[in-house]
């Protein structure tokens, strides 16, 4: 059973803090006789990719002070978990667990428990080097980054400890023997390079440097390894008039109380992107929990094959019932780098934004920056990293107040960039435990901003460029068959309803160019999912495999690695 399942009702909730109270009467004696500590536990399970994607989301509603002592721990024979490492008495455990079930409840997670604090054990990373000078740990970076495996690459980080310190490593996250095994290995191969090896404890810290931040070497148009678009950030931020193709619905959307699933129709149709200013919202009320199975639609014959290839993977999982009958997809390929459109499925329907919105508000932010009404200092580039490194919930409504609230958000938007937010709205500041189900917008939208953040036409283009490739946890990149080195600037969104993400992957080719091409996944339920951890996975799942498919899709015919 899960708290989810229970906070709708006062008695459920009666009955579970009387679980609580039982357990802490019984834990009460043990700390007596024992002396125990206890922590609480908010997911166990083997699935490794499951547990750093939980704990990603739990951080987006967890306050700092429980986020300092999350933590990822072995325990048993190959099972992971994510918990509070809060070295807790039979005292105190209770009272924590049960705030921490109230904060948990409002956004749909699982209930948490506790458990004796004996029974994990801890994780270990390899470590290079630790120290203030965080330019001297880049310059090491550089020579790990080209010394060893492609398996290490992805993995290697430097992280802001304590103290102002930071230390370089290898994130392993291995037992005590398989780090140090691997971290002898590497001093063989790095003895050359007078870079010495150690291992060092799993502390949950904050990442400042990563494979994607080589994008921000020297110029951050100019990563070392790849090249970008030869264009300029046009400071005005309206882009030339061009013509982007999207899929548009040719059958109206069902109103609310229409719970049918009929196949929509659809057709590719020329979509203009017009610079003039236009502040009236053409959000309907209808959004994506209307929205129907996912179809092909009438494409040109080379773009029928990753469509197709798409549409036949979700209508396979319909069929398994791994995706629900009430859940609706959407789903947009873009190529930049020929400027057309490839996939276009529900792309002009509305679904809920979650925390995909952000990249949003901080383009409405460097707006008014750009404007001269706000300031860029210390205090909001901070908010802005956190909004959309750490998907922090309190520094999105910090940015979101600086640019005048949810209202003057959008209409700022509209206003200026109308020809790109078509159907979005932003309608709430996220809410106490960040669910958030009001912001919306569809497909097409996120990749008309993600198209004109590429070539350059936002105002601090190359800031919000900058942060959406900090290196975080995604569904576009990480878990699929993409090679490693591939640069990523993208956003997640996840609730108890819906599970997505969008962003660009630049892909080398194997002539040494690249490739670059936006996109986007989206999957929403109508209602809140009972086990809050096993749909985010899974639907999580469902992403990276569809941008697996993509990627093995355009692979050949781009001369793709």
């Amino acid at each position: 059973m899960h708290y989810s399942d229970l906070s709708p009702s006062k008695f459920s909730f009666a009955l579970f803090f009387l679980s609580v109270l039982i357990f802490a009467c019984f834990v009460e004696g043990a700390w007596a006789a024992n002396r125990e500590t206890f922590n609480i536990i908010y997911l166990r399970t083997k699935d490794f990719d499951k547990v750093l994607d939980y704990k990603e989301e739990l951080e987006t509603i967890l306050d700092a002070q429980v986020r300092k002592k999350l933590k990822i721990v072995g325990w048993g024979n190959g099972d992971y978990a994510v918990l509070y490492d809060g070295n807790l008495s039979a005292r105190t455990v209770s009272k924590t667990l049960v705030k921490h079930a109230e904060m948990l409840s409002k956004t749909g997670f699982d209930e948490p428990y506790a458990s004796k604090e004996q029974d994990f054990h801890t994780l270990y990373n390899v470590s290079y080097g630790m120290g203030r000078n965080l330019d001297s740990l880049k310059e090491t970076y550089q020579i790990l980054y080209s010394s060893l495996g492609e398996e290490v690459k992805r993995d290697l980080l430097i992280e802001k400890t304590d103290y102002d310190n930071y230390l370089l490593v290898y994130r392993l996250r291995g037992d005590e023997a398989s780090t140090t095994a691997v971290a002898k290995k590497q001093a063989a191969i790095l003895r050359a390079k007078k870079i010495s090896t150690s291992i060092t404890k799993e502390n949950n810290n904050e990442v400042v440097y990563g494979e994607s931040s080589l994008i921000d070497d020297g110029d951050a148009d100019k990563p070392t390894f790849c090249k970008t678009p030869d264009s300029q950030d046009d400071s005005r931020g309206l882009p030339k008039e061009t013509s982007l193709v999207v899929v548009k619905a040719l059958q109206p959307i069902p109103q609310k109380n229409d719970l049918s699933l009929t196949p929509k129709v659809e057709e590719l149709v020329p979509l203009k992107i017009d610079p003039s200013p236009t502040v009236k919202s053409e959000v309907t009320a209808n959004n994506a929990k209307n929205a129907q199975p996912e179809r092909l639609a009438v494409v040109s014959s080379e773009n029928t094959k990753v469509q197709r290839t798409i549409t036949e993977y979700i209508d396979n999982l319909r069929s398994k019932g791994v995706i629900d009958s009430d859940e609706s997809t959407g789903w947009m390929v873009y190529d930049l780098e020929n400027d057309r459109n490839l996939v276009g499925i529900n792309a002009d329907v509305e679904f809920q934004a979650a925390s995909m919105i952000k990249p949003f508000v901080a383009l409405a932010f460097f707006h008014k920056v750009k404007e001269g009404k706000l300031q860029y200092d210390a205090q909001s580039r901070r908010q802005v990293e956190a909004m959309i490194q750490r998907s922090n919930n309190s520094a999105t409504n910090f940015i979101m107040r600086k640019a005048g609230g949810p209202e003057q958000c959008i209409a700022t938007l509209k206003k200026y960039y109308g020809h790109i937010f078509k159907k979005t709205d932003i309608k709430e500041y996220i809410p106490a435990g960040g669910r958030t189900y009001l912001n919306g917008a569809p497909p097409a939208d996120y990749v008309r901003f993600l198209r004109s953040l590429w070539n350059k036409e936002l105002p601090y283009g190359k800031e919000i460029r900058r942060v959406m490739s900090l290196p975080k946890r995604d569904r576009l990149y990480y878990g699929t068959t993409i090679p490693r080195g591939t640069l990523v600037y993208n956003k997640t969104g996840t609730t108890a309803r819906l599970c997505g993400d969008m962003g660009i992957l630049v892909m080398k080719t194997r002539k040494g160019d690249i490739y670059p091409y936006a996109i986007v996944g989206i999957i929403e339920r109508r209602s809140k999912a009972s086990d809050y951890g096993q749909w985010m996975a899974s639907r999580g799942r469902v992403i990276r495999d569809v941008s697996s498919l993509v990627y093995e899709s355009l692979k050949k015919d781009h001369q793709l690695l």
